[in-house]
């Protein structure tokens, strides 16, 4: 079963987004908060395994909440995913950077909703590569000043080349077809770059190679 938290300082947008994953066998909703302390505090006590964050919440946003629950190490099994009106919310890319796994617009369909929050829980990044590569051209067009991930040296040359192509935005079906090598052996690359960065998700791949100056915003 999979624990949901609901956070959204609207309690109707709640009760609709509880009836939608309560329809599934799979997917139950452990609690809601108003606000982002509220969701903080209610991820420490019942340690859901997905939080839905509104990214615009009363006294501490989604932004935050996220950044104080990464930096949790208690919390690092909990997946957060932002909740946001517009694909390209200005704040999509700060919440990733503070350490969300992904965002969900909130006139998502039911079906996808119970999806994403799925993918959400086996750890995968809720970037499609197109959404992927749209932040990358509207957002990180301008990245700050490049600063080596930890652990970036200790990536062989194959690793670099696929980080390089997580963080343009292919999937890892795109990485085998462009590498000539297996699905399997992607994930393994992809799952041991993840360790050696220590980064919490594919979300974070992303961030990481372009805030170390990996990859630059635009080069072919």
């Amino acid at each position: 079963m999979i624990r949901v938290l609901l956070a959204d300082d609207q309690p109707l947008i709640r009760a609709g987004f509880r009836a939608l994953l309560e329809l599934a066998d799979d997917i139950t909703v452990v609690g809601e908060a108003g606000n982002g302390g509220e969701a903080v505090e209610l991820c420490r006590s019942l340690r859901p395994d997905v939080a839905l964050l509104d990214v615009r919440m009363p006294l501490i946003d989604g932004i935050q909440a996220t950044r104080r629950i990464g930096a949790d190490a208690e919390l690092d099994e909990v997946k957060v995913v932002i909740l946001t009106n517009y694909a390209l919310d200005e704040y999509v890319f700060a919440a990733l950077r503070a350490g969300a796994s992904g965002f969900l617009v909130k006139d998502i369909e039911p079906a996808d909703l119970l999806q994403s929050v799925r993918v959400a829980a086996r750890g995968d990044a809720l970037l499609s590569p197109a959404v992927t590569r749209r932040l990358i051209e509207e957002y990180v067009a301008t990245p700050p000043r490049p600063a080596p991930a930890p652990g970036l040296d200790r990536l062989t040359d194959r690793e670099r080349e696929v980080l390089g192509l997580v963080a343009g935005g292919l999937s890892n079906e795109e990485i085998a077809r462009h590498l000539v090598i297996s699905h399997a052996t992607v994930k393994t690359h992809v799952s041991r770059v993840m360790a050696k960065l220590l980064a919490r998700d594919r979300a974070q791949l992303v961030v990481q190679a372009y805030e170390s100056g990996l990859v630059i915003p635009g080069a072919r």
